[in-house]
């Protein structure tokens, strides 16, 4: 598969927004779908659908089947050791409340500490802010630097006997930072302490081995990887499902109910109780396709091209401000424009057919320690070229007029 007319396998560019051609640069809020995705979803629901793991007849066997075959995929997608490793959420932030409620409830005492940074989505501070509430945790963060990094050191200062979870992202949402992921895993394993990785913006961009990382929990977003809304995946090594206690109650996730004592399933059921996302899971195998038949390192090596071809144009405009400006960057570009508050410039884009994000993008820590309150934000997928680029500057210079004027 090629990245030339790529747009063409989906079927969103074909419409038009406000009479000019669809230019969708918000692939970190939500990607798009291509074809083979949606049309697995119809096929599911027109010729495959039952329920999963309950009935013996026809169609439920098939879909479970399919179910389990894409639970096969992930793990050899992550190379995860077990396919009970894998378990299928809403999204990320389902995936990572899970951790923070069973390894809360089982491990952190009042007083204990976990670790996170300044460059966390909400999805992986909130959890953790609940424990502090519920618990008496103490939260502690590891600072930005000022070009929107975070080193290895940085940690270590944080870290103390208390230290009972590290938790951060593999990128961040708004500068594309790529943390030191493996350096970081590395140094907490020396201090026996369990590290979370928020995936959300990792699963899209980067190679994935979590056995050669060695974490202990890996959060995913599938809608942000060209596949259905409503999904998300934990990677946990087995020893923490086997040990952990369940999250939800109900359905499917039980290996026995009495009145008085109730014992549970195994990982995954243990952790999927009640109604799966069927049509979701099974048309998620072909997203996985789709990443694997482009290649994740020729994806990588395609949006890194067009991120700097980004960058380079938009840093040629003094009134533009960049945030961040790390060593190692994803697709993202947050930016600020003198004089225009970042919703506006996302309003006035979407009149060219320029779609980007505006606002805190679910990161408000990083805002308050940059000293604003939003940022826009241009954000690269597969489907994205030059030409787009280009399309976002000359927006830009239109949105910078109709303020002069």
């Amino acid at each position: 598969m090629e990245f030339n007319n790529i747009k063409s396998i989906f079927p969103i560019f074909k419409q038009k927004i406000k009479g000019k051609p669809l230019i969708y640069l918000d692939s970190a809020n939500s990607s798009q779908k291509p074809k083979m995705v949606i049309d697995e979803i119809s096929k599911f629901y027109e010729t495959e659908f039952s329920n999963v793991g309950r009935s013996v007849h026809t169609l439920a066997v098939k879909a479970t089947n399919k179910f389990e075959e894409t639970r096969d995929i992930v793990k050899s997608y992550i190379n995860a050791k077990h396919r009970e490793e894998i378990i299928f959420t809403k999204g990320a932030t389902e995936a990572i409340n899970l951790v923070a409620n069973t390894y809360g409830e089982k491990f952190i005492k009042n007083g204990d500490e976990i670790l996170v940074t300044e460059l966390e989505h909400h999805s992986n501070y909130v959890p953790w802010h609940y424990l502090r509430k519920k618990k008496g945790a103490v939260i502690k963060f590891a600072s930005v630097n000022d070009i929107g990094e975070i080193d290895v050191d940085e940690f270590k200062k944080h870290i103390t006997k208390k230290t009972k979870m590290i938790a951060f992202t593999h990128i961040s949402n708004v500068t594309g930072s790529i943390m030191p992921v493996k350096k970081i895993i590395e140094m907490a394993k020396t201090k026996n302490i369990p590290v979370l990785i928020d995936g959300t913006q990792g699963a899209p961009h980067a190679v994935l081995d979590v056995q050669d990382l060695d974490c202990d929990f890996y959060a995913i977003s599938c809608h942000k990887m060209y596949g259905p809304n409503g999904l998300g995946i934990l990677y946990a090594k087995k020893k923490w499902f086997d040990e952990l206690p369940p999250y939800q109650g109900g359905g499917g996730m039980i290996s026995e109910v009495k009145k008085d004592d109730i014992s549970y399933a195994e990982s995954p059921n243990k952790y999927e109780a009640g109604t799966m996302q069927t049509a979701e899971v099974v048309a998620f195998a072909k997203s996985i396709k789709f990443i694997q038949d482009l290649g994740i390192k020729n994806i990588q090596n395609h949006e890194s091209k067009i991120l700097e071809y980004g960058l380079e144009k938009l840093r040629k405009d003094n009134s533009v401000n960049i945030i961040g400006n790390p060593k190692n960057r994803a697709s993202i570009m947050s930016f600020t424009i003198k004089g225009i508050h970042p919703h506006d410039i996302a309003t006035i884009l979407d009149d060219d057919g320029v779609a980007i994000r505006a606002g805190h993008h679910c990161c408000q820590i990083l805002h308050d320690k940059i000293g604003i309150p939003a940022t826009a934000r241009a954000s690269i997928g597969v489907y994205n070229d030059k030409d787009d680029i280009e399309k976002l500057s000359e927006a830009i210079q239109k949105c910078q007029k109709v303020f002069k004027n």
